[in-house]
């Protein structure tokens, strides 16, 4: 097994394209190809990370956070993060980040949030938008089964459980004619002028290059006629935050206790408690008070994230109790998360869970 197949693996879990822009994810150091020892999965990527790589022969680590994220100019051990790279790369390990990828990913990690919390009725709380495409393409009447198929095959056509591909015969004329003429051009530059089938169909965009692959591959033309457009649906299945509901609803200072035993944190902080028992959570592990608004909205009584500042407490204007938990206890579970996935995808290989506590905040 090399490092591209866990890649692999990884993205059928959390697809890249889904990352958030200003992210840093994927192969940050290391060659795709080489044949792996083992893999240790962890939330950061310390010094003491890579010498437990080393201990336990893993020459792949599996990060959360990516430990490269502004662009490196120099590589000299003068910091943290140069001292990783400088250490990785003389051991002859691989390092690959997933952060935001799996930030989005239904079943990535607020999923795990929501898991521990034991909430019920999940649904993604900012749905990513543009994430969804069409193709329109024609191909010839008797071509339009075996190019469907293929279509079909790379996913396209399924975007979460709704299912969609349609297909319109529409007659061509001559060369010279008419609006609803689409000559194309095939093999030695013959134009083709008999009938042709109509084919739309949606995609998620992390499929683009793979149906455009099956697409070339499948088509009897040389010059391929095709449109691809962003619609602006936002899918369900992709993006930030989600939120859920208790079997039962509980009163606030209860759901604080709660929220502290099932999430293993230290303290949280949080605003005025309300006058409302607590049912409908919303939650998004790391940085999340750009999703307080969305949380309100969605009729959350409580939300629970990390980072908050000052100001953003204000926010919740009795309508809404916010639970800062802090960022690394919201995130913790997270590798657990990964080291389940791998280990059922790659049974008979060694998939490790670091043991080492990254959490660079202390509690007095």
């Amino acid at each position: 097994m090399i490092v591209q197949d866990v890649i692999n693996h990884l993205e059928a879990l959390a697809p890249l394209a889904y990352a958030e822009d200003f992210d840093n994810v994927g192969l940050l150091v290391g060659d795709k190809n080489t044949k792996i020892t083992g893999v240790l999965v962890t939330l950061d990527t310390l010094e003491t990370i890579v010498d437990e790589a080393i201990e336990k022969n893993c020459n792949l680590i599996v990060s959360f956070h990516p430990i490269i994220f502004k662009g490196l100019k120099k590589l000299t051990g003068k910091n943290y993060v140069e001292r990783v790279v400088l250490k990785a790369i003389k051991n002859d390990i691989a390092i690959y980040a997933i952060h935001t990828a799996l930030d989005n990913a239904l079943q990535g990690v607020n999923d795990m949030i929501c898991n521990q919390l034991e909430l019920t009725n999940k649904h993604i709380l900012i749905p990513q938008s543009e994430s969804i495409k069409k193709l329109t393409t024609y191909v010839p009447k008797e071509e339009a089964e075996q190019l469907r198929a293929a279509l079909f095959e790379t996913g396209a056509g399924s975007i979460g459980n709704y299912n969609n591909c349609s297909f319109n015969v529409e007659g061509l004329g001559t060369y010279q004619g008419n609006e609803n003429s689409n000559p194309s051009l095939g093999e030695k530059g013959v134009l083709h002028t008999e009938a042709e089938t109509k084919i739309t169909i949606t995609y998620a965009k992390h499929l683009e290059s793979k149906i455009l692959k099956a697409l070339f591959k499948s088509h009897s033309y040389e010059e391929v006629a095709y449109e691809i457009t962003t619609l602006e649906n936002k899918n369900q299945n992709i993006g930030m935050g989600m939120i859920g509901e208790f079997t039962e609803p509980m009163n606030a200072q209860d759901f604080l206790n709660y929220v502290k035993t099932k999430m293993d944190t230290a303290c949280i902080r949080h605003s005025s408690l309300p006058n409302k028992p607590i049912k409908k959570v919303a939650v998004l592990g790391g940085s999340g008070s750009f999703a307080i608004q969305a949380a309100k909205a969605a009729g959350a009584d409580a939300f629970i994230t990390a980072d908050l500042k000052y100001h953003d407490f204000f926010m919740a204007e009795n309508r809404i109790l916010l639970a800062d938990i802090g960022h690394y206890e919201s995130e913790q579970f997270t590798k657990n998360l990964l080291v389940a996935y791998l280990t059922k995808k790659i049974s008979n290989f060694a998939v490790v869970l670091s043991n080492t506590n990254t959490n660079p905040v202390k509690y007095f």
